[in-house]
């Protein structure tokens, strides 16, 4: 590539102000980490799982987990996700007749599952027959379901575990799927579009001014309206979320039109600031699917941050680093929960890589990149005096295997190198026990 200038020095400063944000907002501590790895004596019997934690970090790959680590806890230091006691790595190609790498929904099909598809299918094979998904055969099990997510709640992720489409842009489908046919309990995240028929805004209002594209576009009815019609509470803010108390524990949360952030490259109107973060729908979720300890066959819990991804398709450093720091925060709240409750298993992985993201040394003479995948930072090292680069290699997703990490019963299955497709051999041996 020819050497050209990189993004605005200025970003580092920023970013900068923002790690010392982190330092006393983080939720990672010590203590997590220590009550989290407390060791059980000898001759303890190992529970078995009766809940798990899914935790997808979308198009995380393993530089941007190692990004993260030098920006949150420094050259010494460990991210929370990274504590976890086992580690090992997913593979992740679809089978699409016209493609070697996944998109994400081809690629959550393939944990949901345990087939792989092709790109843009929701939990359909390669022929366009639905499959058994995790969280339907979980419901059926007996166990509560759940669902949170900074992507639209009908994103291709969260809706590979619990409904099936051909085309993963079928939101308004998916929805209506949600309420009638796979009825996960609680369900948070954006996408409050695809609720409500086109012309009726809801809590949010048709073309706002950050994205004027954005705007009601539902063909199924008014599913918020059908959905308080099923028990549901909903909510649309922070104060809202905060005093629900669902007496059946069916909760609904829409907080955006669509994602719960902007997703565009630096200075072009990129924002993140969602109304509710997702350590805070995390843990609220947590709390409603426990039920106080009165939820005796379990439950399921799929937890997404998909600003990793739609930052880093704009090549957008920053706000991918923060994108890593809000799942960060996530992972600690889920990490609580399992300190506390040692039936719970936890895993965090990724669906694929996105970017080409690469981190490099601080140096002026060795720049390249053009144009949106111009050289980003410097951004600081925490509790250091050095910086690190970011560079990128695309702007879409790649095949670099994902790194996984677990903890809990059953941890130890995800030790080594598997297909995505593994995730559910594991998974739905402990979600389908009744």
């Amino acid at each position: 590539m020819d050497r050209v200038t990189r993004k605005p020095r200025h970003l580092g400063t920023t970013l900068a102000a923002v790690a010392a944000t982190a330092v006393v907002t983080m939720v990672v501590s010590p203590t997590i980490g220590a009550s989290a790895q407390a060791p059980h004596s000898a001759a303890e019997k190992a529970p078995k799982a009766r809940n798990v934690i899914f935790v997808n970090g979308d198009g995380m790959g393993p530089a941007a987990r190692e990004a993260a680590r030098l920006y949150l806890a420094g050259l010494d230091g460990e991210l929370t996700m990274d504590k976890l006691p086992v580690a090992g790595q997913l593979t992740t190609s679809p089978h699409d007749p016209k493609a070697v790498v996944t998109d994400s929904a081809a690629a959550a099909s393939a944990w949901a599952t345990g087939e792989k598809t092709y790109n843009g299918a929701i939990s359909v094979d390669v022929d366009g027959n639905r499959l058994a998904t995790l969280g339907q055969q979980a419901k059926a099990a007996g166990r509560r379901t759940g669902l949170v997510t900074t992507a639209q709640v009908t994103d291709a992720s969260p809706a590979a575990f619990f409904s099936n489409t051909p085309d993963r842009g079928q939101q308004d489908e998916i929805a209506r799927q949600y309420l009638d046919v796979s009825k996960p309990d609680v369900i948070l995240g954006g996408g409050e579009d695809w609720w409500l028929p086109e012309g009726h805004p809801g809590a949010f209002p048709d073309q706002p001014a950050e994205d004027p594209g954005e705007a009601s576009r539902g063909t199924k009815g008014n599913l918020v309206a059908k959905a308080k019609k099923k028990g549901y509470t909903y909510v649309s803010g922070a104060k809202q979320l905060s005093k629900a108390r669902p007496k059946n524990g069916k909760l609904l949360g829409l907080f955006a039109n669509e994602e719960m952030f902007q997703q565009k490259p630096e200075g072009q109107g990129d924002v993140y600031k969602p109304v509710v973060d997702l350590a805070t729908m995390t843990a609220k979720a947590l709390d409603t699917l426990d039920g106080k300890g009165k939820n005796k066959k379990g439950f399921f819990l799929m937890v997404e941050e998909e600003g990793v991804d739609e930052f880093a398709h704009a090549n957008n450093a920053e706000k991918t680093l923060e994108s890593m720091r809000q799942l960060e925060r996530a992972v600690a709240v889920a990490r609580q929960y399992v300190a506390t409750h040692p039936d719970t298993l936890l895993v965090v992985t990724a669906d694929h890589e996105t970017g080409g993201l690469a981190v490099e040394e601080n140096d002026p003479d060795d720049e390249s990149g053009s144009g949106q995948s111009t050289e980003d930072g410097p951004f600081p090292v925490r509790d250091s005096a050095k910086s690190f680069t970011i560079d990128w290699t695309t702007g879409q997703h790649t095949s670099v295997a994902v790194p996984v990490t677990a903890e809990g019963p059953s941890a130890e299955r995800f030790n080594g190198k598997h297909a995505n497709t593994y995730v559910h051999t594991v998974l739905s041996d402990i979600l389908t026990r009744r």
